[in-house]
């Protein structure tokens, strides 16, 4: 349900657009840098326990 914003429904609209798609990049950039920590930290504990065992 869309308000009636009169002349500016393209400006407010592109707004919205604009900041749901940069939402989306935070979104995906922090899910791929978590899966690369992880992946790090799996290699460093795996050499740790190497060491260790």
């Amino acid at each position: 349900m869309m308000p009636d914003l009169g002349r500016y429904a393209l400006e407010v609209s592109l707004a919205y657009a604009i900041s749901l798609g940069l939402i989306g990049l935070l979104v995906l950039w922090y899910w791929l840098r978590s899966r690369s920590v992880r992946r790090q930290l799996e290699e460093i504990e795996t050499r740790k326990g190497e060491r260790n065992g």
